[in-house]
């Protein structure tokens, strides 16, 4: 495509946002706003091992997690971002405990709040593994003009205005999704803008991939090992066996299953019943993007990601996500012995 044809992110969300005369285009702005984040955040990850931010932070975030130089400055990028524009009223982070009320005018009547993730895969980054961020976007429930609430994050994925990701590979490209549907952005250096790359994504029904830690197997059930046989079965009619693909990233992962098709899988075990990701960082965004192009997200009990009601900020669920009949086949297995998120 030549740069005369170009469509940018900015010149696309105005295009949307002209569909709809009553839009005030505060969600355009923050999308926006999340892209600066996003460009600010590339140019660290693409100086990583010329500067001083490869490495362990020498703390360890809510989770316990140990922190990464890269994971602190993501943060801090975002917070300060989404604090000086004038759409976001609060953000709660993966890296923090509670949530964050910005404590001015223009926060208290701002309409929406941000959940992020603010470099997912973050282990991967001292061996130059693809990472990324990941974005939720809500509109209040609390009161217009007084502080946001911790309800206003605590609402279930079903009330999602926007969600999406940005993920720091080869190239760097921006995907989010709104009830319109799903859109991807690819970073274009010389002009330092999300250019329209993957216009309406859509994810395939079936694939030939499945992205799963095998090397828990150990602590499966017996659900659980009876999909992965059958994924590794030999079966020409049905396309099997599947290709075992897993980069240990929710984004990477994420972003091959929504355009290749496939099934990624992040299953409750012996030693974490509710398994490791996070509901409102990483399962609810991700599950309102596949939904959107057209796939599935489940729990473990066959319960859509985005009907589940969160009782915590840090709240952990067990996620079969990726192409609808993948999905479909994996919870004939399993979801009879997946505790109940």
């Amino acid at each position: 495509m030549s740069q005369s044809k170009l469509i940018t992110m900015d010149e696309f969300t105005i295009q949307e946002t002209r569909k709809f005369p009553q839009a005030t285009g505060d969600l355009s702005a923050l999308l926006r706003d999340i892209g600066l984040a996003g460009k600010i955040i590339n140019k660290q990850v693409r100086k990583a091992g010329l500067v001083d931010i490869l490495g362990q932070h020498g703390a360890t975030n809510v989770q316990g997690e140990e922190q990464m130089k890269l994971d602190v400055y993501a943060n801090d990028t975002l917070i300060n971002i989404l604090k000086n524009c004038t759409e976001c009223a609060g953000i709660a982070s993966e890296e923090n405990d509670d949530h964050m009320s910005y404590e001015d005018t223009f926060s208290f009547n701002s309409k929406y709040v941000v959940l992020f993730d603010p470099l997912d895969g973050s282990s991967n980054i001292d061996v130059n593994a693809s990472i990324g961020t990941i974005f939720a976007i809500y509109r209040r429930v609390s009161e217009l003009g007084k502080p946001c609430t911790q309800a206003d994050f605590l609402q279930q994925g079903r009330n999602l205005v926007a969600a999406g990701y940005i993920i720091y590979g080869s190239s760097t490209m921006m995907v989010y999704a709104t009830r319109l549907g799903v859109n991807g952005f690819t970073l274009e250096p010389s002009i330092g803008e999300f250019c329209l790359s993957h216009p309406n994504m859509k994810c395939p029904e079936k694939g030939k991939i499945y992205s799963i830690n095998q090397g828990n197997s150990v602590k499966y059930d017996d659900g659980m090992l009876s999909y992965l046989s059958y994924c590794m079965e030999s079966n020409k009619e049905e396309g099997r066996p599947y290709s075992q693909r897993y980069i240990g990233s929710m984004v990477a992962d994420m972003h091959r299953t929504l355009i290749k098709g496939g099934i990624f899988i992040y299953p409750g075990d012996k030693g974490a019943p509710n398994g490791k990701l996070r509901l409102q960082y990483e399962c609810n965004p991700m599950a309102f993007i596949i939904e959107a192009a057209g796939g599935r997200a489940v729990n473990g009990n066959g319960e859509n990601i985005l009907d589940i009601r969160p009782t915590e900020l840090h709240q952990r669920v067990p996620v079969f996500i990726g192409s609808k009949n993948m999905v479909d086949k994996a919870m004939e297995f399993v979801k009879t012995k997946e505790t109940v998120a």
